[in-house]
C-alpha cells in the first residue's frame, strides 16, 4: 500500500520553542513538577498540537532516573500529548574536550528514549554558541565552532555517530543527523556522505535545509539540497525564511511555510512520492512560535493532500502494490 496515511493523520510535531524552559517560579522545566509540566503542555494543547519534539533544552532525559521519567512520561499521558522523538542539541560527540563526554551523554538518551517508548532520536555535530551568537539578535547571524578539515576527525565522527546507531538500532530505534552549518553535515554533498560512510539502515537524515537557507552568506540551492538529502531522510524539521541578496549583502528572518524562499509544497510532494513516512516536526524562531507552528501544521496538511491523493490513485490502479 502506497498511503500511510491521510493528510489529516499525518504524525505532525512541534518544537518546544514556544514553551518556557523555566517555571514561574524559575525552575527549570527539567526539575519541574508533574503538574507543571501539565501546564506547559496544555499551552501546546491549546494551539491544537498532540505530538511534540522532546528536546534537551526543556528536558534532558539522559540525565533522569527511571522514576523521574515515568513521572514526566505520565504528565504527558495525563495531558494526552506524546513525544515520539527527542532531540539532543549542541553535544557535538566531536566537540573538543567535550566530545567522549557527549557521546556518553547520547547513549543514555538513546537509553531513556527506548524506556519512554519513543522512536526517533534526533541529534548532529553542532556544538554550543560562541560567545557573539549568544549576544546576537539571530544567532546564526554570528560564526559558531565549525568542523576540521581533517580526515582523523572525520573518521571519529564516523565512527562515534555508527556506534551511537548501533546502540539505537539493537533498541529498536531511528537515529536522525539534523543539518547543521560549519560541521560535517553542513552541506548535502557531505551530510549524504557521511550517512553512507556510517552506513547503518536505521541512522538516515534530518534535512533541515532551513538551517543553511537562513545564513547571512551564499548558500547552496535549495532544491538540490533537498533533491540529494531527502532520499536519506528518517525524521524532518521544516522551517522557513525570508531571504534577500543584494550583491555581497545577504539577509534572512524566520517567516511561515509558505511565505518564505523554500517551496514546501513541492518539497513535500517530492518527499512523499519520494517514500519519505516520518514525523514532519514543525520549528520557529522568534515571536509566537507556537502560533506559527499551529500555522505551519495547517499548510503541510493542505500540501500533503495531492501528493496522498496522487498514491490513493496509484493504489487503486495497482491494489497489490506495496512500498
Amino acid at each position: 500500500m502506497l498511503v500511510p496515511y491521510s493528510a489529516s493523520e499525518w504524525p505532525i510535531a512541534t518544537c518546544l520553542h514556544g514553551v518556557p524552559a523555566t517555571t514561574v517560579s524559575g525552575r527549570p522545566l527539567h526539575d519541574a513538577s508533574a503538574e507543571e509540566w501539565r501546564e506547559a503542555l496544555d499551552l501546546v494543547s491549546s494551539v491544537g498540537f498532540s505530538i511534540i519534539e522532546l528536546a534537551d533544552s526543556h528536558a534532558r532525559i539522559g540525565d533522569m532516573t527511571s522514576l523521574r521519567l515515568s513521572e514526566i512520561k505520565s504528565a504527558f499521558d495525563d495531558a494526552g500529548v506524546s513525544a515520539p522523538s527527542v532531540h539532543v542539541q549542541r553535544r557535538s560527540v566531536i566537540q573538543p574536550g567535550a566530545g567522549e563526554d557527549n557521546l556518553a551523554y547520547v547513549h543514555r538518551t538513546i537509553e531513556a528514549a527506548a524506556e519512554w517508548g519513543m522512536s526517533v532520536v534526533s541529534t548532529g555535530l553542532h556544538q554550543p554558541f560562541s560567545d557573539a551568537q549568544q549576544r546576537a539578535l539571530w544567532f546564526w547571524t554570528e560564526a559558531g565552532p565549525s568542523d576540521p578539515d581533517d580526515r582523523e576527525v572525520w573518521s571519529l565522527a564516523v565512527g562515534r555517530l555508527r556506534e551511537l546507531g548501533r546502540h539505537a538500532g539493537d533498541i529498536g530505534l531511528s537515529l536522525s543527523l539534523e543539518m547543521y552549518e560549519d560541521t560535517y553535515l553542513g552541506t548535502a554533498d557531505s551530510a549524504v556522505r557521511l550517512i553512507e560512510d556510517i552506513d547503518l539502515p536505521n541512522v538516515g537524515l534530518n534535512p533541515d535545509i532551513g538551517n543553511l537557507v537562513r545564513l547571512h552568506r551564499p548558500i547552496e540551492d535549495w532544491r538540490e539540497a533537498y533533491a540529494k538529502t531527502l532520499p536519506y531522510a528518517n525524521y524532518w524539521h521544516l522551517k522557513n525564511y525570508a531571504r534577500d541578496e543584494i550583491g555581497e549583502f545577504y539577509t534572512s528572518s524566520p517567516t511561515t511555510l509558505a511565505a518564505g524562499i523554500i517551496n514546501y509544497r513541492q518539497v513535500i510532494s517530492d518527499a512523499v512520492r519520494g517514500g519519505y513516512r516520518g514525523i514532519l516536526l514543525m520549528e520557529h524562531y522568534g515571536g509566537d512560535s507556537l502560533g506559527v507552528c499551529a500555522t505551519n501544521r495547517d499548510y503541510v496538511r493542505s500540501a500533503l493532500t495531492h501528493p496522498l491523493n496522487q498514491l490513493a490513485r496509484a493504489d487503486a490502479a495497482h491494489p497489490t502494490t506495496t512500498r
